[in-house]
């Protein structure tokens, strides 16, 4: 009959009480050395999130879960929000989110799920920001005028065919506010290209 391990009970106890993520601190709050959680992860016992986060099963959370546990500080932004509005069709690689520029690079270390962030200082961080819930998790994410400005900001880091997509998404949208477009367009510093791209369809 095998042993019971009560410090793995004692773990999974302390990860159901924590909502399925525990840091490392917790653990060795409860007298585990980092050896031995090192061990309990190379025996499929424990499964790494991230660097100093764990969980006791891999499939507990879906991506999209993970995504609004570990950065409920970050807000969808690019291609992300562009699929999250319907604005593009295909689901992009990789999540995209504006985080604050002081962040600890460091929490983007990580192989699942892949997140590309967009640094930036606090205040334009906050500039049209909302919310959406998306597979039931609540997220921050920039209304469609203010992502349509930074999509003609970052327009050469965009594949061609998903910006396309954006701005005939966004010039066919009826939810669109054009005022607020244009005084986004002025903060992001893109009223022209606004007005040569945008402005003739309205």
């Amino acid at each position: 009959m095998e042993k019971r391990d009560y410090r793995l009970e004692r773990i999974v106890a302390c990860i159901e009480k924590h909502d399925g993520i525990v840091k490392r601190e917790q653990l060795e709050e409860l007298g585990v050395d980092y050896r031995k959680i090192l061990n309990y992860v190379d025996e499929g016992k424990l499964f790494r999130i991230k660097n100093g986060y764990y969980t006791d099963r891999k499939e507990r959370f879906t991506e999209t879960e993970l995504m609004a546990r570990l950065f409920p500080d970050g807000v969808l932004c690019m291609e992300s929000a562009l699929y999250a509005y319907g604005y593009i069709r295909k689901k992009p690689y990789g999540w995209r989110i504006a985080i604050d520029k002081n962040t600890s690079k460091s929490r983007f270390k990580l192989d699942y799920p892949k997140v590309i962030p967009y640094y930036t200082e606090k205040e334009v961080l906050e500039i049209g920001k909302q919310q959406v819930t998306m597979e039931g998790q609540v997220f921050q994410i920039y209304d469609k005028d203010r992502l349509i400005c930074d999509c003609l900001k970052y327009e050469s880091k965009m594949d061609r065919e998903d910006f396309k997509q954006a701005v005939q998404s966004y010039i066919k949208d009826q939810d669109k506010d054009i005022s607020s477009l244009l005084l986004y367009a002025k903060e992001r510093k893109v009223l022209k290209k606004v007005q040569s791209l945008i402005g003739v369809w309205l």
